[in-house]
């Protein structure tokens, strides 16, 4: 597949300079069959193989190929008797490619210049009639110089395009870099938290032991076999306790640890603050937070515990950040194996503006938080929520490694928006460069589609109403001759022949009341002739029991 790819590719060149080539030279060719004494070589052969090395030569030496096709022009000139090219459309063509492939816009002029230069100095030799130099003055520089322009719009366009996704790339590139080490620190954080817990019930462990070997039923052995267990619980904390202090040593360096109103750096935060407690300590700073729990707290793992107070700490920080005095209303759910953690805030009051994020912020706590939710088996959304507010939901299990929320009855409902007026700002809200531009491309196609087929539809309404209304007006039209015709006394049936298929539908109000219908009688009116721009006299036939009974011609305008 690659090898086909790849083959298909190195042709597509050649099959584009083989239908150029042909285009430009079907109209060589047609001009060839309309000469009276035309020369297979010089009028057909000799121009169909300058362009055949002209197109294909144009990749690398697009000024020499324009010039090659001016010179086809010119020879036009030299004709007996003189005759314009048709070959202006070839050097059109190989203009514009100059533009699109062409890098030195001074150089490009200069050569169109000498383009036009040559052509009036052949002329002036040929001394040819004022209608050709109208021809070199008027139509080559207008095959040159606005294809060029074209061309140079083109490239323009697509270098711009390409420095975009060149951006693009790169700023997702960093992006994800940048959400790689947010997950790392996050990982740090939960082995800080490992420690906290972990490290408790080893001491914990270690205690008991040492307790034991003071019992007095222990023989000796047994209490040798209880030190080396003190002793080997002693070394694994001790252990833990060096592997975490590398780690909170490299999270810690300057401008990486995550800061937050309520987010601490690692190992300062109380290792088992409850989520009422940090409520507590965010109304104590002021923050306008509730809790509402709904079904029995079950007994959870330590770590997710820990979890569902990051999840309540980053959501308090966000709020406090980008929606200050904003009420902020936390929600757990507590049902079967697993509980919903929603923080919700409401927009900011008025006159109220997002804080500044702290310098060595970063912006990115809801990635690492996305990424300790993820570690631990649930699941985080995050969007828009009401009329300006914010939402933060994840959905954990009460242990790790059981099944993800996702596959439950109780995962979060969205979709949930990436994007808010009040969202934290970051990778983790921000879909990417690529996808960012990418929409910027949808949205000019829509615009540019919306600015031409909105007028377009229109006119297609009005067109085919008009068309409507043609048909309407020429379908009543009885001729004047076989309304002369026409006799009273004849009944409806005699005379449907030589009437039209329709009557006229738009009699205007000022003929009927100037006119008004004899008696007793049911009155058809038909147009006197088919202009559709002009009011016409009108005929009226008015019936009594399906006999025609009166004729009139009923003017079209007020007279006298």
């Amino acid at each position: 597949m690659v090898g086909t790819s790849t083959a298909t590719g190195r042709w597509r060149p050649v099959l584009h300079d083989t239908a150029l080539w042909a285009a430009l030279s079907a109209a060589g060719f047609y001009a060839y069959t309309d000469r009276a004494a035309p020369s297979l070589a010089l009028d057909l052969l000799l121009p169909l193989s300058v362009l055949a090395v002209a197109v294909p030569g144009s990749r690398r030496r697009p000024g020499a190929a324009v010039f090659a096709a001016n010179a086809l022009c010119a020879v036009g000139l030299a004709a007996t008797p003189p005759a314009a090219s048709p070959y202006l459309l070839a050097l059109a063509a190989l203009a514009y490619l100059l533009g699109v492939r062409g890098t030195d816009a001074g150089r490009a002029l200069l050569l169109l210049g000498t383009c036009v230069a040559v052509d009036l100095a052949v002329c002036a030799v040929l001394a040819v009639d004022a209608v050709y130099w109208f021809y070199v003055l008027a139509l080559v520089p207008l095959a040159l110089l606005p294809p060029w322009l074209a061309g140079r719009h083109r490239q323009a366009r697509l270098a711009l395009v390409h420095g975009g996704w060149e951006r693009a790339r790169v700023l997702a590139e960093q992006q994800r870099s940048v959400a790689e080490r947010a997950g790392l620190r996050e990982r740090t954080r939960i082995a800080a938290d490992v420690h906290d817990s972990l490290g408790h019930q080893l001491s914990l462990i270690a205690l008991r032991a040492g307790a034991l070997e003071l019992s007095p039923t222990l023989s000796g052995q047994d209490r040798a076999d209880l030190a080396g267990l003190r002793a080997d619980v002693a070394d694994a904390v001790g252990h833990l306790r060096e592997t975490l202090t590398v780690l909170r040593a490299d999270e810690e360096a300057p401008g990486t640890a995550p800061r937050g109103a309520f987010v601490d750096a690692p190992g300062t935060a109380p290792a088992a603050e409850s989520v009422d407690a940090l409520v507590r300590r965010a109304r104590e700073a002021g923050v306008a937070a509730e809790v509402h729990r709904e079904g029995e707290p079950p007994l959870r793992s330590p770590l997710i515990t820990r979890t569902v107070h990051r999840v309540v700490q980053e959501s308090l920080t966000n709020a406090v950040k980008h929606a200050p005095g904003a009420a902020v209303r936390i929600r757990l759910t507590h049902r079967d194996d697993r509980t919903t953690v929603r923080v919700t805030n409401s927009p900011p009051p008025e006159g109220a503006s997002p804080a500044a994020p702290p310098a060595s912020g970063g912006g990115h706590g809801l990635t690492a938080l996305r990424e300790r939710v993820q570690l631990v088996g649930g699941t985080l959304r995050t969007g828009p929520y009401g009329d300006g507010g914010y939402e933060v939901c994840a959905v954990l299990p009460d242990a790790v490694g059981s099944r993800r929320p996702s596959d439950g009855p109780y995962a979060p409902q969205g979709p949930f928006p990436p994007h808010g007026p009040y969202a934290p700002q970051g990778p983790d809200q921000d879909p990417g460069p690529l996808h960012g531009l990418a929409d910027a491309r949808r949205r000019t196609r829509r615009r540019f589609v919306v600015a031409f087929a909105v007028p377009g539809a229109l006119g297609a309404v009005m067109l085919v109403s008009a068309a409507l209304l043609a048909h309407q007006l020429t379908a009543c039209v009885l001729r004047p001759a076989d309304f002369a015709g026409l006799r009273t006394g004849r009944t409806s049936t005699e005379l449907a022949r030589v009437l039209p298929e329709r009557q006229f539908p738009y009699v205007p109000d000022r003929v009927a009341d100037d006119h008004p219908e004899p008696p007793g009688t049911v009155c058809a009116f038909y147009r006197s002739n088919g202009n559709l721009l002009e009011q016409v006299d009108i005929y009226r036939l008015c019936y009594a029991d399906s006999r025609l009974v009166a004729k009139d011609v009923l003017p079209g305008t007020r007279r006298g």
